[in-house]
């Protein structure tokens, strides 16, 4: 299916003023207002609410074993003790000691059809949020953060460090990536490209943040689930109500949001809307299938959502699997010793 958007205002020709001050928005000066302002509105926010417990939002990957649970729905396979597993007659897992430093990546899908946003926010600025926050929030904690930076291919590779500079390094790449895209891209987005590089450059299991609208080619799911195998992988979805339900505006110009290419509709017929409504549902319904069948938990963060809002009921959902994560241990525990 094709995906359409409603036509935006024309791009300033070059040379012009708004062009200019988008430029000189995305150097160093703009990350550092940039990151200011998240670090005053979001991340301070953060730290109060998720009163320093930053790591339900990711997970070490230390080598000391530490004991033994029951399998949980998205614990990774390679962890499962077969001895024990045969012996009890139900599947348990490996847990390892946390290693006190962790590393996140950042793996960025920054296409054009992120550029698109119905309010006051674009896909891209709420990507460019999440980033920002979580990074400060993890970097802050002494933890590295590295990214993959995608537009059409790979652009950009970020090794992972920890420090303020470094996130405003990676603010900058990401901005820039706006401001040097050309306004069309040759053909849809490929995250099956961006995925697959991804696993290849990443030599230690990290926490993996696949941040995209998945807006893309078919054939990124089987790469993705590869990716989770070894790694935490978490989807951060980004969407814009828009994409879900369109209102009676009338006759309104649609453009692609990869190539360009535009077109017009009545939005008033309701035989129209109600098309575009049901296509939008099934791709819903396909999407998150892919997802829960990659075995990634997903964040889905809305142009119109209040970002430091979307990320707390992220983490109190992590929470509350980890517990029950724990209450299988519990068990387990009562088990092995009536055994």
């Amino acid at each position: 299916m094709k995906l359409w958007w409603r036509s935006k205002a024309r791009a300033p020709e070059a040379g012009s003023e708004p062009v200019a001050v988008a430029a000189n928005d995305a150097g160093a000066g703009g990350a550092e207002r940039l990151l200011a302002r998240l670090e005053w509105t979001v991340i301070r926010r953060l730290d109060g609410l998720l009163q320093g417990n930053y790591r339900t939002l990711m997970r070490g990957a230390g080598l000391d074993l530490a004991d033994l649970r029951e399998y949980q729905l998205h614990d990774d396979v390679r962890h499962i003790d077969w001895n024990v597993t045969a012996r009890l007659e139900t599947p348990h897992v490996r847990v390892f000691t946390e290693d006190r430093e962790m590393t996140a990546w950042f793996v960025l899908d920054l296409s054009r059809s992120v550029d698109f946003g119905s309010g006051v926010k674009a896909k891209r600025e709420v990507s460019i949020g999440f980033v920002g926050a979580l990074a400060r929030l993890l970097t802050r904690h002494g933890n590295r953060v590295g990214a993959l930076v995608y537009g059409h291919d790979i652009e950009a590779v970020i090794p992972p460090r920890t420090g303020r500079r470094h996130v405003l390094h990676l603010l900058h790449a990401m901005e820039r990536r706006a401001v040097e895209a050309p306004p069309t891209q040759k053909g849809m987005t490929r995250l099956s490209d961006l995925l697959a590089s991804a696993a290849g450059l990443m030599p230690r299991r990290s926490t993996v943040f696949v941040v995209s609208d998945f807006l893309s080619e078919p054939g990124w799911e089987e790469p993705l689930g590869r990716l989770a195998l070894r790694h935490e992988v978490v989807a951060v979805r980004l969407f814009d109500p828009l994409e879900l339900e369109l209102p009676d505006l009338g006759l309104v110009p649609l453009r692609d949001a990869e190539t360009g290419e535009q077109l017009w509709v009545d939005t008033h017929d309701p035989g129209f809307r109600k098309r575009f409504a049901r296509l939008a549902a099934e791709r819903e319904q396909t999407l998150r299938a892919a997802l829960a069948k990659a075995r990634v938990d997903t964040l889905e963060l809305s142009t119109a959502d209040d970002l430091a809002a979307a990320i707390l009921r992220f983490a109190d959902a992590r929470k509350q699997r980890m517990r029950a994560s724990g209450g299988a241990h519990a068990n387990f525990t009562k088990t092995a010793a009536a055994t």
